[in-house]
């Protein structure tokens, strides 16, 4: 399958509640490669690269587990980097 890659924007009350920890365990589970990390404006951005099915696996279990906290998803296509060789919480 192709490799693709995502940038997804969370916003809601997402940082502070185990929500980066919660995602590279989910990004794991999947293979995918990236990173996640909290931004100023109290969003936090991830870069999924793997599989379509991987990608939509993992956040749907993002999803599960912060639906609560979420109040919207941000999604834009990237150039897949070979760079990334693993999924990282970055800071």
């Amino acid at each position: 399958m192709n490799q693709i890659a995502r940038k997804i924007i969370f916003k809601g009350r997402v940082q502070g509640v185990g929500f980066r920890y919660t995602t590279h365990r989910a990004a794991s589970r999947y293979d995918l490669t990236g990173y996640v990390k909290n931004c100023s404006d109290g969003s936090v951005e991830a870069l999924f690269q793997g599989t379509e099915p991987n990608i939509q696996a993992c956040l749907g279990d993002v999803k599960e587990a912060f639906g609560g906290y979420l109040r919207e998803i941000d999604s834009t296509d990237q150039p897949v980097n070979s760079r990334y060789y693993d999924f990282r919480i970055t800071y």
